[in-house]
């Protein structure tokens, strides 16, 4: 009976001292005024996209009511999509929320399109597809302990595919061996679920191997979603450079031409640089029917597939 009590006695003490431990505790939040800090996902944006990955940065906004600095512990985070994961990942010690203040705690994350496309293969380039990023905000209050905060962000992020270009035409507009003038009539298609704003293009044109030149310049185009236009560009080079493949095309011959280059678009979901590029296309010079005879047009080369 005397252990009974002992224990009894022990157990009474152990929870008289918590209950003053809380007291105290209660009394010095009402006194100090601690209070949980509040947090908010204010903005996602993708300061870098192209095909090979998407850099996604997350701005969460955190409130610290209380007159002390509070540590930011980890923040852990999870990018899924239709409920599968992207990417996940973990940021130990973030920093620290000032007295009485706010910080935006910038998350960066990055997409890469391979492992994507690898894991779920109903993911298609030029898709358009819906995300949702959770983000467990841990932090260190004094008096109350560590607090999780969790929050959530919707949106949308492409999966850009590679322009189409042709080269649908050769106008000559000055002709001489030494400097030949040329306008490219180029076909552009685009066979992503959203519109590109073409603002300039680089590019080089090769011919039956050869490189007849190339130049950069500020073009403006729009190319709707799954749909082409058609954008002129110049180029200057010296016929006699080219060996036989020119004048096989003037001759009537198929001649064979690659281009490479980039282009310059807006997207709604921000700039990008993609690369375009076209091998083993074929030019020829056209005869036009005019007054019932056909008649070969010096001023104009076609190309065909």
């Amino acid at each position: 009976m005397a252990d009974k009590s002992d224990e009894e006695g022990k157990g009474g003490f152990l929870d008289k001292v918590k209950d003053f431990i809380q007291d105290i505790g209660e009394k010095i939040e009402e006194t100090v005024g601690f209070g949980k800090p509040t947090a908010d996902v204010t903005d996602t944006h993708i300061p870098k996209i192209n095909l090979e990955r998407a850099d996604i940065v997350i701005d969460v906004l955190i409130k610290n009511p209380n007159p002390i600095p509070i540590p930011l512990i980890d923040i852990n985070y999870l990018i899924e999509s239709d409920g599968r994961k992207l990417i996940s990942g973990l940021i130990p010690d973030a920093g620290t929320i000032h007295a009485h203040g706010s910080e935006t705690v910038k998350i960066p994350v990055c997409l890469i399109y391979d492992d994507i496309k690898n894991t779920y293969e109903d993911i298609q380039p030029g898709s358009i597809i819906p995300y949702k990023v959770k983000v467990d905000l841990i932090v260190d209050v004094p008096v109350l302990g560590r607090i999780t905060i969790p929050l959530e962000k919707t949106g949308e992020i492409p999966i850009p595919f590679k322009p189409e270009i042709d080269i649908d035409k050769i106008r000559f507009d000055k002709f001489s061996f030494e400097e030949t003038v040329a306008t490219l009539h180029l076909k552009l298609g685009n066979k992503n679920d959203f519109d590109l704003g073409l603002n300039d293009l680089d590019y080089e044109v090769w011919l039956c191997g050869v490189s007849i030149g190339g130049a950069e310049l500020e073009k403006s185009a729009n190319i709707e979603k799954n749909g082409f236009c058609y954008v002129d560009v110049p180029i200057t080079f010296r016929p006699k450079d080219c060996g036989s493949a020119l004048w096989d095309m003037i001759r009537g011959k198929g001649t064979g031409y690659s281009m490479k280059g980039n282009i310059n678009v807006d997207t709604p979901f921000g700039a990008m640089k993609l690369p375009i590029s076209k091998e083993g296309g074929t030019t020829k010079l056209k005869k036009n029917k005019e007054d019932g005879e056909e008649e070969e047009d010096d001023d104009e080369v076609r190309s065909e597939d």
